[in-house]
């Protein structure tokens, strides 16, 4: 797994190797808008994760996940975490390994 030092840097190396997709974060499922299409968390899966913290404010942290859908796509799913993390389902949070959403 890769290190970097903020998010425009670890989203131009994923790009670069490949992970061109923008996945959203929906209640049960993963969308990719580009493709018209939802994953449900038997479709994809989560290959690397990296959190940021925010420079001015900790709170101001997000958690970028690198994934891989069953039919082929790779892309980055980008969202916050901790207080301002949104409402998912527990399979989602089971697949994404979220610990105190």
């Amino acid at each position: 797994m890769h290190t970097y030092d903020t998010l425009i840097q670890a989203l131009t190396d994923l790009r670069e190797r490949g992970y061109t997709e923008d996945f959203n974060l929906l209640e049960n499922c993963v969308a990719c808008k580009s493709r018209q299409a939802t994953f449900d968390p038997d479709h994809f899966n989560v290959v690397e994760v990296y959190r940021f913290e925010g420079m001015n404010n900790p709170a101001d942290s997000s958690v970028l996940y690198v994934i891989e859908t069953d039919d082929g796509l790779r892309g980055t799913l980008l969202d916050a975490y901790g207080a301002y993390a949104g409402a998912i389902s527990p399979a989602m949070i089971a697949k994404l390994n979220i610990v105190g959403h």
